[in-house]
């Protein structure tokens, strides 16, 4: 029982790769202006700010946080610690969906606003991760 565990696990994070390696990808550059990471729950967080909380130029970005596969990106270690458990959501949504999530999203928010609703709150999968759901429960 303990190999099928491990089988699914490994698979969870070999259909998310493509898109974990997206994020790696776009955060590296941030490591030359002091960006810290840290592995947590099996994600890779990374806060842009060295500092707890910032006002830097980070506050143009139109996110708190955004996640990539397994890797979390946020303005501050502060952003990070409060949105951890909605960011944890996507996480497991990239786990379910893999690069199809890439398309699921926008087109989840398209039809939101189709129908004449607010594309990010009406957003099924941001209101799973607001609820602190994903789609798929993952086993400690």
């Amino acid at each position: 029982m303990r190999r099928v565990h491990l089988a699914a696990g490994i698979a969870r994070y070999v259909w998310a790769a493509p898109c974990t390696a997206i994020g790696l990808c776009l955060v590296a550059p941030a490591f030359l202006f002091g960006a810290t990471a840290r592995l947590v729950d099996g994600a890779i967080e990374v806060a842009l700010s060295a500092f707890k909380s910032s006002n830097f130029p980070l506050g143009a970005l139109p996110f708190n946080a955004i996640t990539f596969g397994h890797v979390v990106i946020a303005t501050s270690q502060t952003e990070l610690d409060r949105l951890r458990g909605h960011e944890q959501a996507h996480v497991r949504q990239y786990e379910r969906w893999g690069v199809f999530f890439f398309v699921a999203y926008p087109a989840a928010s398209l039809w939101q606003l189709l129908r004449c609703r607010r594309p990010y709150i009406g957003n099924w999968f941001e209101v799973q991760a607001r609820e602190g759901r994903s789609n798929e429960p993952r086993e400690a």
